[in-house]
């Protein structure tokens, strides 16, 4: 009997991937996701890994689950019928936005609809000023009034003007409608995202109310199968933030598990960076749907507290919906496996962001897909073995993608279906660097110093490629590449992330009512922790969010123990000169500095990381000859295959070859030599 058997599932667009591990040792599948039930795939994942582990599900000590349900449910618009709650005046927030353009030239730019229209959005009369001071108190009798419209209502948002500061207003709607309606969901601002900028608070808390619903059904119909098999043991939510909550706290709060998946992602490159003693690290994870790259510097990924989910124009910033909640901050585009490839207007091929996802899948799979996507210009470019796909447990079919890259691409552009798959390749591949290039420029990076993580199912495909296009010199493709979210969500600390806005200028800084501020949300974010763990250590750290006046965004600033326990005008001005000058090569002489946003973060320590030793030199693998198309070429190349297995410690292949396990397929450019590591990872470099 071991001592621990955990327990990690990712469910993603195309995949569902499941990783147990015990006693030292990872046992992983890939199963298709089953949209209609998403439980079914994780209950069939986790008998296949406890099969091949001679283990029991009764045996499990922790189950610990990402998702991008919720994510999926607001794109779609697949959610509750869900109503607002607001102050009144204040109806049309969510729909006038902030009245930016993100397409500026644009003359016929459509706004995307927001979340709940204008009909089931509600008013009452009440308003607390900017200060916290009650300018029109809440009439109890209004509320119970308005709890008559409200029937037939799954779910309500309530997101009153400046409730962050006095939440009073919005806790007595909650305890009436509680009266009144004691069926329906209810979701407070003042608890889903305490902060400035009604805008993005009010679409927080739709969003968080849209598919509480939804996910509490999930939650539970999972925790009540998952029982059935005899998995009893306590069950726990990858969030936004990359730390695990409680099964209560994601029912609580899921719009926090929009980026789950992604963020367990950048969690597991963040340790294997830990374990090479990489500082600079360019996370890239592509799986069936959607590719994401993320920026991460000493071990840490890059957070921030507002990101943009379901962008409608061409992915640009702007377009989406905002929510507001602490998040790894990564780029996200749609691409991946099963991103669907067609030639528009201007004879231009075009990749994503519509995807084939599981159900049909791309056409190479033969459950009835006819239009080409990404998986089928690997299959007929030699990247993937069609007997071996998937460990074998889904056949490939070379001529269904080859006729659907004719039909799609090759008739309209007088291309065969090898230089129509080369023409699709090219473009998403483009499309990943050119994201990676604007993400690093905008957080004033060079991408050449970095090393590259890959992982996904798709990822390892492309990361080379990706490569010569960055100018990045280093790739590294840990072991269980293929499932590395899932792997992420193991490697995860139990953590949560208290935010609260209180706006502060530092030529009138009150020291202790900013300790006062830091230590409420210290005590919050550590209950929240608590409830995974009641005897757990638990560490914080705090940032203050802090701008220039007149400015119209803040900057984050980390604060070490010391400032934490005694913040100071004069640290804090110093603090926030050198971030903002490190961020934009300057600092500004003689503005008031302010603080909007406090935050603090609660976490388990992580465990620590095991060094991996320098490779050895040994010997030289051979594998069998593979044709492989080589992009820069243009053309087919004789190339190899191996079996990850045999790149032990310090063995060197040279490219181009593929390495192939049961997750994925590693394509090695020419160029670029391959040698294994101590701990299975893959160190891919290019000389020079």
């Amino acid at each position: 009997m071991t001592d621990s058997a955990n327990l990690g599932v990712d469910i993603g667009g195309t995949f569902t991937d499941v990783v147990l591990e015990t006693g030292g040792r990872l046992f992983s599948t890939k199963v298709l996701t089953t949209y209609a039930a998403p439980e079914d795939a994780i209950l069939d994942g986790m008998r296949q890994v406890c099969r091949k582990a001679g283990l029991s599900p009764s045996v499990l000590t922790r189950i610990i689950h990402g998702t991008t349900l919720a994510t999926n449910a607001l794109i779609e618009r697949r959610g509750a019928r869900t109503a607002l709650i607001t102050t009144e005046g204040f109806r049309d927030v969510i729909e006038m936005r902030t009245e930016s353009r993100f397409e500026q030239y644009d003359l016929n730019l459509v706004l995307p609809e927001p979340l709940i229209p204008r009909d089931h959005r509600f008013t009452l009369k009440e308003r607390v000023d900017a200060g916290g001071n009650v300018l029109h108190p809440l009439d109890r009798a209004d509320i119970e009034a308005l709890a008559e419209k409200l029937q037939g209502f799954d779910s309500v948002a309530v997101g009153f003007l400046h409730s962050y500061l006095r939440p009073d207003h919005e806790r007595l709607v909650r305890e009436v409608l509680a009266e009144k309606l004691p069926n329906l969901s209810v979701s407070l601002s003042s608890d889903v995202s305490p902060q400035m900028r009604e805008y993005e608070r009010f679409n927080t808390t739709c969003a968080n109310a849209y598919v509480k619903p939804m996910m509490e059904s999930y939650l539970g119909r999972l925790a009540s199968r998952l029982a059935d098999e005899g998995a009893t043991c306590p069950i726990f939510l990858m969030h936004s933030g990359g730390g695990i909550v409680s099964i209560e706290t994601a029912a609580q709060y899921p719009v926090r598990l929009v980026e789950s998946g992604p963020a367990g992602g950048a969690i597991f490159a963040a340790d294997v960076a830990r374990r090479h003693g990489l500082d600079k690290v360019l996370s890239f994870d592509m799986g069936g749907t959607t590719a994401k790259i993320c920026l991460i510097r000493d071990f840490t990924p890059k957070t921030a507290r507002v990101f943009e989910v379901a962008r409608s124009y061409r992915f640009k910033k702007g377009s989406g919906m905002p929510i507001s909640i602490p998040v790894i901050d990564m780029v996200e585009i749609g691409a991946g496996g099963g991103s669907l490839a067609h030639v528009d207007s201007m004879r231009q091929i075009r990749v994503g962001p519509e995807s084939a996802g599981s159900e049909p899948g791309p056409a190479a799979y033969g459950r009835g897909g006819l239009r080409p996507a990404v998986s089928d210009a690997d299959l007929v470019l030699g990247r993937l073995d069609p007997d071996n796909f998937a460990g074998g447990t889904i056949p490939l079919h070379p001529d269904r993608s080859e006729a659907a890259l004719r039909a799609e691409v090759g008739d309209r552009l007088g291309m065969d279906p090898v230089q129509s798959a080369f023409g699709v390749s090219e473009v998403v591949d483009e499309n990943m660097a050119n994201a990676a290039r604007v993400h690093a420029v905008e957080n004033g990076e060079d991408l050449a110093d970095y090393t590259m993580i890959a992982f996904g199912g798709a990822a390892p495909l492309h990361a080379g490629r990706l490569c010569e296009k960055l100018g990045i010199t280093r790739l590294l493709v840990p072991p269980g590449a293929g499932v590395g979210s899932a792997i992420g969500f193991l490697r995860a600390p139990y953590a949560f992330e208290a935010t609260r806005s209180v706006y502060m200028r530092l030529d009138a800084f009150d020291g202790a009512t900013a300790k006062s501020i830091l230590s409420d949300l210290a005590e919050e974010a550590s209950a929240f922790v608590r409830s995974c763990d009641a005897h757990a250590t638990i560490l914080t750290d705090a940032k203050l969010f802090m701008r220039y006046k007149g400015q119209g965004w803040e900057i984050p600033v980390a604060l070490d123990a010391d400032l934490t326990a005694n913040p100071t005008t004069e640290a804090l001005r110093d603090r926030f000169t050198q971030d903002y000058a490190a961020l934009f090569g300057r600092a500004v002489e003689g503005l008031p500095i302010e603080i909007t946003v406090w935050a603090v973060n609660a976490s388990t320590p992580l465990a620590a990381a095991q060094p991996t030793p320098d490779a050895t030199a040994s010997d030289r693998a051979e594998g069998t000859p593979r044709r492989l198309f080589d992009p820069v070429a243009g053309a087919w190349a004789d190339g190899q295959s191996i079996p990850r297995e045999r790149l032990t410690d310090g063995t060197m292949a040279d490219g181009p070859l593929a390495v192939t396990e049961a997750e994925t397929t590693v394509i090695v450019p020419r160029g670029f030599t391959v040698t294994g590591r101590a701990d299975g990872v893959l160190d891919i470099r290019r000389p020079g």
